[in-house]
């Protein structure tokens, strides 16, 4: 009977009290929706055998874009088609790629995987950061303003590439690893038949500029329809490889060689026509008085004889 009432009289107590539920900390919040909509990934990597400054400009490269990938070197008797497979399986779909011909020319391959375009340049003037040493120093993973040269405009291949470095350069919005700055400038100006590349810090408001590096110089050699190859959308008619400018070095080299010898064997030839300046007469030296005593060679022999 105890046990009956006091169990009624709790009962009784549990109905006037207010039940305010509690927050559990297990609570998922609510789903955030993302900003970064532009998922751009690029893969830079290089091919065996590059040297150490074409090395030093690809680490340069990685660290001006946030939003690149690495992967290990490529062996070089693989063919390019390799390189799309890698960018799948990295998640990338635009890939600049390094290359070294003969141990000293270098070679830079800008594409969009896997349906191209795709460009081929040859590197000249390379420069990177820490042989530069600029006094200008940005944020890294800073967010770039990209300046374009006015001729860029002026033809389709030129507009082309510009599309091209756009989408490759260019940090996407709210990317994880970029900051949310802008404070430099990344140049690209066409002079000579050349893209010519700066990296500038954006020093105050009034568009002061100071280089920070890396530059360098592309000459452009061939754009293909496809991703590392396809059809040949525009070839460069002012492009020398460099084979042919050492051969042409070489050529220069062996012509001043040759005429030297020309112009030795022709004077050896004067000479012999010409052994003496002028004609001698045999009669001029009847006159001479030499004593028989002084007389040396064959005018000695003269003497005896005569005696």
């Amino acid at each position: 009977m105890v046990k009956r009432k006091r169990e009624a009289r709790a009962a009784e107590e549990n109905k006037n009290e207010i039940i305010i539920p509690a927050v559990v900390s297990s609570d998922e919040p609510p789903a955030k929706q993302t900003k970064w909509v532009n998922k751009q990934r690029v893969l830079v990597f290089s091919s065996r055998g590059v040297s150490y400054r074409l090395r030093h400009l690809m680490n340069d490269v990685r660290t001006m874009m946030p939003h690149s990938k690495s992967d290990t070197k490529m062996n070089r008797k693989d063919q390019l088609f390799v390189v799309n497979e890698l960018c799948e399986m990295k998640n990338c779909n635009k890939c600049i790629y390094f290359e070294m011909k003969k141990k000293q020319d270098m070679y830079v391959w800008f594409s969009n995987v896997p349906r191209g375009p795709s460009a081929k340049f040859l590197l000249e003037n390379v420069h990177t950061m820490m042989e530069l040493k600029m006094t200008g120093n940005c944020l890294k993973g800073s967010r770039p303003l990209l300046s374009f040269d006015k001729k860029f405009d002026s033809s389709a291949h030129w507009s082309l590439l510009k599309e091209l470095f756009v989408q490759i350069f260019s940090t996407p919005n709210h990317h994880p690893k970029s900051q949310p700055f802008i404070d430099r400038v990344l140049s690209f100006s066409i002079m000579d038949n050349r893209i010519w590349v700066r990296n500038y810090q954006i020093l105050a408001e009034d568009g002061s500029l100071a280089e920070i590096g890396p530059r360098f110089v592309m000459n452009l050699v061939r754009i293909f329809d496809g991703s590392f190859g396809g059809a040949t959308l525009y070839q460069n008619p002012h492009y020398v490889s460099p084979n042919q400018q050492r051969q042409i070095l070489r050529k220069q080299v062996a012509k001043k060689y040759i005429n030297r010898v020309e112009s030795k064997k022709s004077l050896l030839s004067r000479r012999k026509d010409f052994d003496q300046t002028y004609k001698l007469d045999p009669t001029d030296d009847v006159f001479l008085t030499i004593k028989p005593e002084d007389a040396t060679g064959p005018a000695k022999n003269t003497f005896y004889r005569n005696s």
